[in-house]
């Protein structure tokens, strides 16, 4: 078997361009991927119009790391999110192909279940006026539909420090969602690595009380010692690593112990083995592994896949019960959640299917994400996006 070639489909909203690329074999299998890109959805086009000359066509798509090799090494440069994205999107959609021609789904070719289902938690819900009376019934509204765990970012447009007054309206908003979601469901802390470690520091131990499971991203990403005075100083689990795009670049993470969670997202870190080879490692170093998750129903199956044979797997992010919810219908077989959790696939391949012409009815957009505007968490043209 022999790939012919790909086509590319950008999924747009307002806040967010999805593409999924289809990778076509001469046996008449097609596999299908799923990034999304961030202000680069043209850049990632236009790179896969070159790698498809280069490197995609022709290559065995049962051979994924020798292609994965090849796209990453083989133009000697060093590969960043747009090219890591791309071999994710190849390279899941060949694990696609793999389980569809043996009739197996992909987390069996990969070890084998370790799980029947997948706890899953909600993001993109709190896209309501930031007050607390707003939030405590968008909170209210995500347990009824049977999610046992939840995240938001309540920190406004919050840089470096915030000063009190904003402080106190950030702790009220998290109080007001911990108390309609009660003492059992899951509350998960999102800081989208805003703050000094001083001012992380102390808002972690604000936030004690209302008992987070995780405070995600409390510091911009690229100063690990920064991460790691925070994680020094809080007794509350740090989650991290979404914005990183090469397994290798987890290994100054784990030497750290600054993080109890990681983060990668399987659309930017070179697709589905790449998250497994890094779950590995996480497990050696006693870390669970929750993937940024902010794709389409393709990303989701992809990632769980990785959920259904990885042991350490903690959690699967979800926002397409909340933030364009229509979109699931571009995607055949998309994995949904009942009573707070996903049932592991049982389908060949990834278990879903593109909607080509569901997918056209939702052209590319001028997709925006300033996390410092104001009304960023609203995800609309107005009021700024958000991830």
């Amino acid at each position: 078997m022999r790939i012919t070639g790909i086509t590319t489909h950008v999924v747009g909203t307002p806040w967010r361009n999805l593409t999924y690329v289809q990778v076509h074999t001469d046996d008449g299998i097609t596999g299908v991927g799923e990034t999304r890109m961030l202000g680069r959805t043209d850049a990632l086009i236009g790179y896969f119009r070159e790698a498809e000359a280069g490197h995609i066509v022709g290559s065995d798509p049962f051979a994924t790391e020798d292609l994965v090799r090849r796209m990453k090494y083989g133009d000697y440069g060093r590969a960043g999110e747009i090219v890591m994205s791309a071999i994710a999107c190849v390279e899941m959609a060949c694990w696609d192909i793999k389980g569809k021609a043996l009739g197996v789904p992909v987390w069996q070719l990969l070890g084998g279940r370790v799980t029947d289902r997948v706890k899953a938690y909600a993001n993109g819900w709190y896209t309501v006026e930031r007050t607390p009376e707003a939030f405590h019934e968008a909170a209210r509204k995500v347990t009824a539909r049977g999610y046992r765990a939840l995240k938001l970012d309540p920190f406004g447009t919050g840089h470096f420090e915030l000063d009190h007054a904003e402080t106190l309206h950030s702790l009220s908003l998290v109080e007001a969602v911990r108390d309609a979601i009660g003492p059992d469901t899951e509350l998960l802390v999102e800081m989208h690595g805003r703050f000094s470690p001083a001012t992380a520091v102390r808002l972690a131990k604000e936030l004690e009380r209302f008992q987070p499971s995780w405070l995600e991203e409390p510091v911009p990403p690229e100063n690990l010692k920064a991460l790691a005075k925070v994680a020094a100083k809080t007794s509350l689990p740090i989650a991290t690593g979404e914005r990183i795009h090469d397994r290798i670049e987890f290994r100054e993470l784990f030497e750290s112990q600054a993080a109890d969670i990681i983060q990668p997202d399987i659309g930017h870190i070179g697709g589905i083995a790449e998250a497994r080879k890094l779950a590995a490692t996480a497990e050696t170093h006693y870390v669970m592994i929750a993937p940024h998750n902010v794709g389409g129903s393709v990303l989701t199956a992809a990632s769980l896949q990785l959920a259904g044979c990885t042991p350490n797997f903690k959690i699967l992010e979800h926002f397409n019960d909340f933030a364009d919810a229509e979109i699931k219908k571009v995607v055949k077989g998309a994995p949904e959640v009942v009573d707070g959790y996903f049932q592991l696939p049982d389908a060949p391949g990834l278990g879903v299917e593109l909607d080509t012409d569901a997918a056209a009815e939702f052209p590319q957009q001028a997709a925006r994400f300033d996390l410092w505007a104001e009304g960023w968490e609203k995800r609309d043209t107005n009021g700024g996006s958000g991830q």
